[in-house]
């Protein structure tokens, strides 16, 4: 089990204890490169065969506007591997022992926390969707709460279930100390 007394997130407290942290999972992250590797290679693909087919097409007049193209898909091409990358790796789930909190990256400089507490949790549904999921045993966790947020969803994590069982125990042992204050601050009849 790994060492979560380093973690630090926005607005944790000190007494407050990670438990889990969850990030997507590896193969997430690959089917996003892949189409953007795929992609490349057609065109680079493109910029090997075209001067190969159109010799005058690097010619003198014409070599600087290729290179140039050939340096801005390239660069292109950098820049969106890097926001892919930025995308996946920064989306992460905490678990502690209060509350969940969710740190997405929309885009390189939008980044959104929200967070839950336990004993607002209404249901907790794992759902692993297809065959590569299955095999690989990824999927979506679906927190539903009574709050102003109806769902908090967990998206391509590993192990969903072990994570759903996880915050389901959490949740009820968030829920006891609430139903037990409530019961004391009922007027009796």
């Amino acid at each position: 089990m790994k060492n979560l007394s380093g973690v630090r997130f926005p607005g944790k407290h000190e007494e407050e204890q990670v438990l889990a942290v969850y990030h997507r999972h590896w193969f997430d992250i690959f089917i996003h490169l892949f189409l953007s590797v795929f992609l490349s290679i057609i065109l680079l693909g493109g910029f090997i065969t075209l001067p190969i087919l159109y010799p005058d097409i690097t010619g003198s007049p014409n070599a600087p506007f290729f290179f140039f193209l050939e340096n801005s898909f390239l660069l292109f091409l950098w820049v969106t591997l890097f926001l892919i990358w930025i995308d996946v790796y920064f989306d992460v789930w905490i678990v502690t022992n209060e509350r969940i909190v969710n740190i997405e990256q929309k885009d390189l400089f939008t980044r959104r926390v929200s967070e839950l507490r336990f004993h607002t949790i209404q249901d907790v549904t794992s759902e692993v969707d297809g065959v590569i999921p299955s095999i690989l045993n990824y999927g979506d966790v679906l927190v539903q709460n009574a709050g102003e947020s109806p769902r908090f969803i967990f998206h391509n994590i590993p192990d969903p279930i072990s994570v759903k069982d996880l915050i389901m125990r959490l949740a009820e042992r968030g829920r006891r100390p609430t139903e037990a204050s409530a019961k004391t601050t009922l007027p009796s009849a």
